[in-house]
């Protein structure tokens, strides 16, 4: 079962101390939005989130089919991109999110091997959640108190 996440404002100006479980995280912004560069921004940390999914998911895909898988490297990058004609928007020119996505990987693999793990990275299940509809529900918490379990 997934473990609550916690977000609560740093001491500088954007910094964000993060709690998962036993695990402590910083976000901020980098100096040229304003912020002092203390932790990955939000965009860097859903690239991590994403990278990792696929990593761990072809590892242990490959590891289930007894391939010699020996290393998974992911690279990623997120753009802003114009999109002229896109069909969702209500004007003519908007803004698309892109996601570019390196994926090697290391070992005795054949060409069909590397293919399929491939297409395993593509539907890790942060993949699927950010290509899907995603519903998020906001509520207020009651001021001036700790945050309670959600």
């Amino acid at each position: 079962m997934p473990r609550t996440v916690y977000v609560d404002a740093g001491r500088l100006r954007y910094a964000q101390n993060i709690s998962v479980g036993p695990h402590a995280l910083q976000a901020d912004e980098l100096t040229d939005s304003g912020g002092n560069d203390v932790g990955p921004n939000p965009y860097e940390l859903l690239l991590a989130a994403l990278g990792a999914c696929v990593s761990i998911t072809v590892r242990m895909y490959a590891e289930r089919k007894l391939w010699s898988l020996n290393e998974v490297h992911v690279v990623l990058s997120y753009t802003k991109l114009h999109a002229e004609d896109c069909v969702e928007c209500d004007t003519k020119s908007a803004m698309m999110d892109q996601i570019e996505m390196g994926v090697s990987l290391i070992g005795d693999l054949s060409e069909d091997q590397q293919r399929r793990l491939i297409e395993i990275a593509n539907i890790c299940p942060v993949h699927r959640t950010l290509t899907s509809r995603v519903q998020i529900h906001t509520t207020p918490l009651v001021a001036n108190s700790p945050p309670q379990r959600i």
